[in-house]
């Protein structure tokens, strides 16, 4: 794949990015995830932390036949090995987990990868270090994700688009009322957990 068509396929995923946790849900999250694809989402995030390293494939591996059905991208959060097992699009990470020259390293030059930066200077060289892509956040504070911090704004999405040198994408409290303030700002698109998986119709919601 060029270069160019790499950029192109990226960018169409990551307008509307669902985080699919199956702690969020009571139900399977294959059901809240077809649905989420049907009403529009463009790429989907396993965050599956609860689960086995076995359960985490045969999930991941649920979820790839579901992405391929409507051209989604799928990505798998922290774990490299999976991504590769599963023939994901890439993987996401963020600073605490394996280093983005180490995972550039393993997974090769044609799987994308996410970047979660916490500070100003791992936004400027996460590019450089490997990173296809950055999620910032919380933009406006989160209920799912207990260590996600404090919300940092649009003033600070603002500034770490201007500082990066690939797409961004605004987590974090992410509503249909607060996405047209988020793209403004430059975003790609937007990254979105609860609004979605969690809504009465994730279809709809999507």
């Amino acid at each position: 794949m060029s270069d160019i068509a790499r950029r192109d396929r990226l960018l169409s995923g990551l307008r509307v990015y669902l985080v699919a946790d199956p702690a969020q849900l009571p139900g399977p999250l294959e059901d809240a995830v077809a649905a989420a694809l049907e009403g529009g989402v463009t790429a989907v995030q396993l965050r599956a932390k609860s689960l086995t390293d076995r359960e985490c494939v045969e999930l991941a591996r649920r979820l790839k036949r579901l992405c391929d059905r409507t051209g989604a991208l799928l990505f798998v959060n922290d774990r490299p090995d999976i991504a590769l097992a599963v023939d994901c699009d890439g993987v996401h990470l963020g600073v605490d987990d394996l280093p983005l020259e180490d995972a550039r390293r393993i997974l090769g030059s044609d799987m994308l990868i996410g970047y979660s930066p916490e500070l100003d200077e791992q936004a400027i060289t996460a590019r450089s270090a490997g990173a296809d892509y950055l999620g910032i956040g919380p933009l406006f504070g989160t209920a799912s994700k207990a260590d996600a911090g404090a919300a940092i704004g649009l003033d600070t999405l603002r500034r770490r688009v201007g500082m990066a040198e690939v797409p961004v994408i605004g987590i974090g409290g992410i509503t249909p009322e607060n996405t047209p303030a988020v793209m403004q700002a430059g975003a790609a698109g937007v990254a979105v957990v609860g609004a979605i998986i969690r809504a009465d119709d994730p279809r709809r919601a999507a």
